[in-house]
């Protein structure tokens, strides 16, 4: 890692952590890793439920990164919901495989559209952190 890639703590000297809500194993994997090796202090889970269970128990948590189409009842769309209506300062990066209408989407969100590079996430994490 060079220093130009690492990240930077908070404001309050913390590193700032990532929840990655994916279903997919091994772009949940590729994405973890990622963050992971950037320096991101990385929580995962698989579903919309296991994520909203994270949000309600972690206060510390500074980026939601979500699929939109997620196994259950809880979609990312409403994940996110949820995450802001705990965290108002909370960022989210969605992602999806599918096209889909964005009017669920966030004020201050971001959307990407899969397959996308885990560089490009980290970057756009990276931005939504620092502004």
């Amino acid at each position: 890692m060079t220093p130009q890639t690492a990240i930077r703590t908070s404001k309050d000297g913390r590193t700032p952590v990532v929840l990655v809500v994916e279903d997919e194993p091994m772009v949940r994997e590729m994405i973890v890793e990622e963050l992971s090796d950037l320096g991101f202090h990385v929580i995962e889970a698989e579903t919309g439920e296991a994520g909203l269970e994270i949000l309600n128990r972690e206060a510390a948590i500074d980026v939601l990164f979500t699929d939109i189409r997620l196994p259950g009842s809880l979609d990312g769309w409403h994940l996110a919901q949820a995450g802001r209506a705990l965290s108002p300062e909370l960022r989210v990066v969605y992602a999806t495989g599918y096209t889909v209408e964005r009017s669920m989407q966030l004020a201050g969100s971001v959307f990407v559209t899969k397959p996308y590079r885990p560089s490009v996430i980290a970057d756009t994490i990276r931005s939504l952190l620092a502004g």
